[in-house]
């Protein structure tokens, strides 16, 4: 995880990881002595590792790794690729495989070079991680880190600038003093700016640590003060939802809550949310997601019902998916009434009822960091013609999403469907546009009544209409920051 993530300093970054779950129909040969094994290599192939892990995961699952080699791990790639890839077809067809050393670099270039209208990368979701890094994120929330979650520019923009964009409650950066807005001077007192072989390998060595316990030195700014800390790496577990309040203006209660991670954790920490609004009776909501890159698609079908209640839903898609043509049809996702009991260290029943707020109008604070499962949430309820109002920035456009499929302890993540709402809407690959355009205001906490962007939405809320000062805030940010994170973190995930 770290050298991909780390990759973020200099040319954006890369990530990884997750559970097996095969979605491609197989032709399926016998096997037997005898006779001829018809089995596509993703199926046959499945396990046979240059490699192989025994014991169990853990998760408690037994490894089912058998002796296979480097070729048998590259045939599996290239045939889980054309069995389930969206975009199989668009493959590069002159890529030799005994090129590649690793099957890791190999998937990497098993993509549609393809190009969109705007300019951008077609498949811009294309990554590994490994496994087991993966489950402990996605099951449990827990990721080796300071507490601090980095907004830089992009790469290849000189000089660097790397602010604070949100600082973990109880993480060793909370502790010692390290506050949303604080600017990145130096790192082990290498300067964020240093562009050399050897400064950006300190860089990313302190960023970016590999082992609990690792302790560095950050050299912050704050306000035109000096602010030094000394930090020690630990494996937290991060909480995906956080400040749930009401907010009491002249027109009513306004329920707000920061969600920034569609894991299995946040299954329940969203029911004792939406709980809490609805028991202080909120007309309206106010959505947070600023910093969400998605997850369990299940989640954000939860989450949806739990706002618009079961009036406008019953009966109708939350998301549609669209396969390759080698993959059978599924049934549609609807807006899911129940919980779905997610694998998590506080849990909920599968089955549970979900509270709801019955609203007809919802405002999500998004950015070019809100993505996937996120935007799902947009588009699923204004499929079924719930108004959601967008507060922030443009989203990050990914309209895709996959089943994490883990061999030999690498989980590989490759495009295989696209979502498409009640009304058949799914064409935002180049983002969802606000409705209010505001930057990110990094110098004051999230869910300040008096922060840029939750102020916009509060006053929009009250006369429909996009405060100036918003527009002149937004304008004023000549160097746009982006959240630093591995693709993981961008994911629709089917599970």
């Amino acid at each position: 995880m770290p050298a991909l993530v780390a990759a973020a300093v200099l040319s954006g970054c890369g990530g990884g990881g997750g559970s097996a779950g095969a979605t491609a129909s197989a032709s399926t040969g016998s096997g037997a002595a005898g006779a001829t094994d018809t089995r596509s290599d993703y199926v046959k192939l499945a396990g046979a590792c240059q490699r192989p892990r025994s014991g169990t995961s853990a998760t408690g699952v037994r490894f089912t790794d058998r002796q296979g080699s480097l070729s048998d791990e590259l045939k599996w790639v290239r045939s889980f690729i054309d069995e389930t890839y969206l975009w199989y077809r668009e493959v590069p067809t002159g890529l030799n495989m005994a090129s590649y050393s690793n099957p890791v670099d190999y998937f990497s270039v098993l993509k549609t070079p393809a190009i969109t209208a705007s300019g951008r990368p077609k498949d811009q979701f294309h990554f590994t991680y490994a496994t087991d890094a993966w489950d402990a994120m996605s099951n449990s929330g827990v990721e080796l880190s300071y507490g601090i979650t980095w907004s830089s520019s992009a790469a290849g923009v000189v000089p660097r600038l790397w602010r604070v964009a949100l600082v973990e409650p109880g993480s060793p950066a909370a502790v010692a003093g390290v506050q949303r807005g604080d600017t990145l001077q130096t790192v082990d007192g290498v300067s964020i700016g240093d562009t050399s072989q050897a400064g950006t390998d300190a860089l990313n060595a302190g960023l970016f640590p590999e082992a609990a316990g690792s302790v560095h030195r950050f050299a912050l700014d704050r306000n035109g003060a000096a602010v030094s800390v000394q930090l020690t790496a630990t494996q937290l577990s991060l909480q995906p939802v956080s400040n749930v309040k009401v907010i009491d203006t002249a027109t009513g209660k306004v329920g707000y809550l920061l969600f920034n991670d569609h894991n299995a954790v946040a299954e329940t920490q969203l029911i004792a949310a939406i709980n809490t609004l609805k028991a202080a009776n909120v007309t309206d909501v106010v959505l947070d997601m600023r910093y969400n890159g998605g997850g369990f698609l299940n989640l954000a079908s939860e989450l949806a019902y739990m706002i618009a209640g079961p009036t406008p839903t019953s009966g109708k898609v939350f998301e549609r998916t669209q396969f390759n043509d080698k993959t059978a049809p599924q049934a549609p996702l609807g807006f899911l009434s129940t919980a779905s009991g997610l694998a998590s260290p506080a849990p909920t029943a599968a089955g549970t009822a979900l509270p709801y707020l019955g609203l007809k109008r919802v405002t999500m604070l998004t950015t070019a960091d809100t993505c996937s499962a996120s935007e799902a949430v947009v588009n699923g309820l204004r499929g079924v013609d719930v108004e959601v109002n967008l507060v922030g920035g443009q989203t990050c456009g990914k309209p895709y999403g996959f089943y994490p499929e883990d061999n030999c302890g690498t989980t590989y993540f490759a495009i295989q469907f696209q979502g498409v709402n009640n009304k058949g809407f799914g064409d935002y690959a180049d983002g969802f546009q606000p409705t209010c355009r505001v930057s990110d205001d990094l110098s004051r906490p999230v869910g300040d009544s008096s922060e840029g962007m939750l102020s916009a939405a509060l006053s929009y809320r009250a006369n429909g209409f996009c405060p100036a000062t918003a527009s002149t805030f937004a304008a004023g940010v000549s160097r746009p920051l982006k959240l630093v994170r591995p693709a993981v973190k961008e994911a629709a995930i089917l599970r």
